[in-house]
């Protein structure tokens, strides 16, 4: 599913990825493994709560490249 934020609606970042969530519009949560806990917990948390479900990318780097930046990611979401 993660090829799938190269080219569907997305949004990448912790406070636009929690705004999705708790506005429903969130399909899927992405977490990169090697992201501070302290930052992606909360959200963890919150995309339980929601039933919204998560999947762990191993490092930063691929989840940026997987939304099409030349930088890290902790967080991205595909959107409904």
């Amino acid at each position: 599913m993660i090829s799938r934020l190269k080219n569907e609606a997305k949004v990448v970042g912790i406070k636009q990825s929690r705004k999705a969530v708790q506005e429903g519009r969130a399909l899927c949560v992405f977490l990169a493994g090697d992201a501070d806990p302290v930052v992606t917990g909360p959200l963890e948390a919150l995309c339980a709560q929601q039933k919204v479900p998560v999947e762990r990318v191993p490092a930063m780097r691929d989840l940026g490249s997987a939304c099409g930046i030349s930088v890290g990611a902790a967080v991205a979401v595909l959107l409904r």
